[in-house]
């Protein structure tokens, strides 16, 4: 059985390398995070649909319901 300092030093060494680790990964981290909101806000804001494509759209949506709705009414279409 090693000797208790031997334990001691090694470890103290794992902690400080887990902790060495850990620190590195938390800074690739943030530096990831920082690269992807920069090439966010570099691409070109995208456009809205028209209104009339946002009309149709919404009825699309609204009849999708309205068939959701009599099925689980259980009425025939």
């Amino acid at each position: 059985m090693p000797p208790a300092d031997s334990l001691l030093i090694l470890s103290t060494a794992a902690l400080t390398g887990l902790a060495l680790i850990g620190g590195l990964a938390a800074w690739g981290w943030s530096g990831w995070l920082r690269l992807k909101l920069r090439e966010i806000e570099a691409r070109p804001q995208q456009s809205e649909l028209p209104a009339v494509g946002q009309r149709i759209d919404l009825a699309d949506l609204k009849e999708r319901i309205r068939k959701l709705e009599a099925i689980a009414a259980g009425v025939d279409l």
